[in-house]
């Protein structure tokens, strides 16, 4: 693990931030691009920790980067061709920026994440333990924690402020917040994209339990899908071969800093705590067998 290279805050000389979120730093390039930075940050109840996976922000590009490409039939993707040495002129900064940055074409961003569930864990789980609903969606009695569902869920949620939580919402909540015509397209292309990632990450050992897709409109008004794409930041991955309904199982993804933290006495607001760096480790080993299975 080369610490040397990790990645905290960003602080471009030659663009201006004009965002910086939980783990994604976000430069104006021109009035049509964006400069999307994947730093080693790791948050958690949307609490940004004071460390560092380092080599985390590649990982999640590299794999951001593949789905993209695979998914791009189904629908377009905010990539550009805009290359790093086209819009940053510091050779130490590309340097830095290989690897974990992105040049994308800006969009306007519908005011909604897309999730999709294929399993019942997290806050679905604790949705239905309390009404037997998962975002106003009634299922059947008796369903086990991590049971696979008879129907995949799209169950959407509002785009949060810095430090406040997503809050899931029904179907005609969404509907409210960005029109029924593009609800109903998130909702199909979102199915779409997590049923055909769903088999082909089976088929290599990870059961995709649930994710979520960010949308935005370009400038002919078409939907385009941003941000990330099934990371182990945005979806939930789990071993297949250790996956048993009414267990809550082992994950590649960040579930595992999670774990830990609710082994401590901590109440979930900023200041967050140092990670260990066993705990360190074993995130970054996670990461990276995601990433190596799904390009296998």
């Amino acid at each position: 693990m080369n610490t040397a290279d990790a990645v905290h805050t960003t602080n471009l000389t030659t663009l201006p931030l004009i965002y910086s979120g939980k783990v994604r730093d976000i430069y104006a390039v021109d009035d049509e691009h964006l400069l999307i930075v994947a730093t080693d940050r790791i948050s958690a109840y949307d609490v940004i920790l004071p460390g560092v996976i380092p080599g985390k922000g590649k990982l999640l590009t590299e794999l951001a980067l593949f789905w993209f490409k695979q998914m791009e039939k189904i629908v377009p993707n905010h990539l550009s061709e805009l290359q790093l040495e086209d819009v940053v002129d510091a050779e130490d900064e590309r340097r830095m920026l290989s690897g974990r940055s992105m040049l994308v074409r800006k969009l306007k961003p519908l005011a909604i994440e897309a999730v999709v569930r294929g399993y019942l864990i997290g806050s679905g789980w604790r949705d239905y333990e309390k009404t037997g609903e998962v975002c106003g969606i009634r299922l059947p009695a008796g369903l086990a924690i991590a049971g696979k569902l008879d129907s995949d869920l799209f169950t959407p949620a509002t785009k949060a402020a810095l430090g406040d939580h997503d809050e899931n919402i029904s179907f005609e909540q969404a509907v409210e917040i960005v029109g029924r015509e593009h609800a109903e397209q998130v909702k199909q292309i979102s199915c779409e994209i997590y049923r055909r990632a769903h088999s082909f990450a089976r088929q290599r050992n990870i059961i995709i339990a649930d994710t979520k897709f960010e949308f935005g409109i370009d400038s002919d008004g078409t939907l385009t899908l941003m941000d990330e794409i099934l990371t182990p930041d945005s979806s939930r991955f789990w071993p297949a071969d250790e996956w048993q309904p009414g267990q809550n199982p082992s994950s590649y993804d960040k579930q595992f800093v999670r774990d830990y933290l609710e082994t401590l006495d901590w109440n979930k607001a900023p200041p967050g705590p140092e990670l260990p760096q066993k705990v360190v480790e074993e995130t970054l080993e996670r990461y990276r067998k995601a990433v190596s299975l799904l390009k296998s």
